[in-house]
Parts: structure tokens; C-alpha cells; sequence
């Protein structure tokens, strides 16, 4: 799956399950803060994220990401990892 790909379905995602305007969703953009993120809204991201690329994500994985840019990158090298 390439990057573009990537983008394009964790937008989906996140607009359906998160209820997030989609413009908001800008790479350089704080994933946190736009997506209004609590402890348990990152379960409900870990658990989108394992339904919809099929890797596993654990708490260690998001220290550093803050951006989506961030976030799309975290997913494609879990996906490399993968295969």
C-alpha cells in the first residue's frame, strides 16, 4: 500500500469514527489536538488502525508522532514491517 493510499483511508477513517472535518486533516497539522484526543480516544485510534491495515500498535509507537504526517509515517513502516 503506498503512502497516498495510507492517507487517503486514515482520512476516512477518522472522518466517520472521530467525526473530524476533514480539512482539518493536514499533514503538518497536531494529530492530538485536532483530533481532540483523550487516553481512551487513542484505544479507539489503536483499534481503527489494527481493523483497517491489520498491525498491531502499541503505546511505545506514538512516542514522537504528533503530526499526521507523523502518524501516515508510523503506519507505512509498520506495513513494511509486515511484509
Amino acid at each position: 500500500m503506498n503512502k497516498e493510499a495510507i492517507i487517503e483511508k486514515v482520512k476516512e477513517f477518522l472522518i466517520e469514527e472521530f467525526e473530524v472535518d476533514g480539512d482539518d486533516i493536514q499533514s503538518e497539522a497536531n494529530l492530538k489536538d485536532t483530533l481532540g484526543l483523550d487516553s481512551l480516544d487513542y484505544v479507539d485510534l489503536v483499534v481503527s488502525i489494527e481493523s483497517n491495515f491489520g498491525v498491531k500498535l502499541v503505546e511505545i509507537d506514538f512516542v514522537g508522532i504528533d503530526s499526521f504526517q507523523s502518524f501516515y509515517d508510523l503506519i507505512e513502516n509498520k506495513l513494511k514491517q509486515k511484509v
